[in-house]
Formats: structure tokens, sequence, C-alpha cells
């Protein structure tokens, strides 16, 4: 038997760091994939080390394993949910995708030390081509949001990585309360994207950058530097840091694709399962 699982990335527009204090995240998947071969054999697991972990964390069969991605790690566009959702996927084929969200999320915190929320895994798990999923931690529900054509975006790369096991996870630069003042804040500026022009979302995105910045520090000043820069260039509508923290990709709104170079980010299809025997 063979499973092959193709996971994208996962692009949030807005709603960081919400998913800890039950708010809300609007973000979608990206052309961005990882692609996990699984291909049982008469004894033992063979792959790399960390996936090998993870897959008997996961309950995995006698298999070779092998991945091929295009994701960036460390770069805050989920390459370790990826990584956990695709080996729930390939080792146990389970159907419903809320399912597969939370068994990613457990063996992420037992094999590589994270304590992420949900929002990368149920992301790339429920987002549909076309739109993004607009999630809610409350009540656990995700809804689809189609993309306006006007929402074009692109990412740039700070150059700084730092892994998800460093940052404010584990190690918070903010009291309890100041991140669930944040977490408010960017619930309410989800809802406000949700009827807004590319104009009005380019301020909400750099609004939650400052919250980023100076309620929770997840930022740091060379970061901040950046992306000044960037909100600042013509034709650059709004721009903020993505991803757990300190480092990685900026998220930037354009008016048109020459703004910047680089790929335009595209909403693709979510993790989808391939078995043959």
């Amino acid at each position: 038997m063979k499973r092959i699982a193709s996971v994208p990335a996962r692009i949030n527009i807005i709603g960081e760091h919400t998913d800890h204090f039950g708010g809300l995240s609007l973000a979608f998947s990206s052309q961005h994939r990882l692609i996990l071969t699984a291909s049982s054999r008469d004894e033992g697991i063979r792959g790399e080390e960390t996936i090998v972990r993870l897959w008997k964390a996961a309950g995995g069969w006698n298999a070779d394993l092998s991945v091929a991605s295009d994701i960036p790690i460390g770069a805050g566009l989920s390459s370790s949910a990826a990584l956990c959702v695709a080996i729930v996927m390939c080792s146990q084929n389970p159907q419903n995708r809320m399912e597969i969200a939370t068994k990613a999320q457990r063996i992420e915190h037992e094999i590589l030390g994270s304590r992420c929320g949900l929002l990368d895994q149920i992301a790339i798990t429920h987002s549909q081509k076309g739109n993004a999923a607009l999630i809610d931690f409350k009540e656990m529900t995700v809804e689809n949001f189609l993309l306006p054509d006007g929402w074009m975006f692109k990412l740039v790369d700070t150059g700084i990585r730092r892994s998800l096991s460093e940052t404010e996870y584990d190690e918070p630069n903010a009291t309890e309360e100041t991140r669930k003042k944040h977490s408010e804040g960017e619930s309410s500026r989800v809802r406000e994207a949700l009827s807004c022009d590319p104009n009005q979302l380019g301020d909400l995105l750099n609004r939650s950058h400052s919250s980023i910045s100076e309620k929770i520090r997840t930022s740091t000043p060379e970061v901040d530097l950046i992306v000044r820069e960037i909100q600042n260039m013509p034709g650059v509508l709004g721009a903020r840091l993505m991803g757990g923290g300190f480092g990685g990709m900026i998220l930037a709104l354009l008016e048109d694709e020459q703004v910047l170079p680089g790929e335009t980010l595209l909403s693709s299809d979510s993790a989808f399962l391939q078995e043959t025997i």
C-alpha cells in the first residue's frame, strides 16, 4: 500500500495569535505544498528521524517515509503543522477534518515541543480553493469566505528564522491579560475584514502588526523596520508580520502584482490524500 498526502501552507490574512483565546482568524491555503509519501514494508519504519518519531506517535504502520516540500521551514507558513497533518492523514486516514487537525496538533505538541494552537491545522484542512476559512475558535466552526478579486497578497521574507518551540508559546513576552486583549482586537479586525475594500483591509493589516509588536511583543525592532519600509512603499496597501513571530514572512497587500517581486499568493485546495495498493 502507498499513501500520498498533499498538504498546503497556511496564509493567515488576519487574526494572529487568537486561537488560544477563542478568537477569530481568516486564513487560506496557498500554492506551496508538502508531499508525504508512505509506502508499506514488511518490517520497521524508515525515514528521517523526526518524521519517524512523528509517525510512531501517530500510531503509524511499517513504512518507508519520504517528504518533499516547498514550504519554507520556520518562515511562518505552517511547515510543522503541514508535516503533522500529512503524518496523521497517511498513518490513519481519518475522514473527519477537525479530527485530523486535533490529532496533528497533539503530535506536534508531543514530538516537536511546541504549544501551538489550531489555526494552522484547521486552515490547511478546511479551506477551499478561491476561499479563505473564517475560523471561530470559541465555537470551533469554519465558514468559507469568498476572497475578493482586489485582495492581492505577496510575501516578503525577513530572512530571520526561529523555531516555533522557541517563540512566545513557551516564553511569553506579554501577560495573559495583554494577550487576551490583543486577541479581542484581532477578532474585531477579522469581523471588519469580511466587508471591507482593499484599502480598508490594508489599514487592518497595519493595525494588526502594531498590536503584534506593541501589545504581545512577538516582533523585533529589526522586523518592525522591515515592515515599516514595506508599508511605506508606493502601491503597498498594508503589511504585517505573519505566523508565530520573531521573524519569518511579512504578508503584504498590494495594488497590483508589479509592486513587489515574487509570486502572487493563490488560494489552493486543502490537504488531500491519495492511496494505491
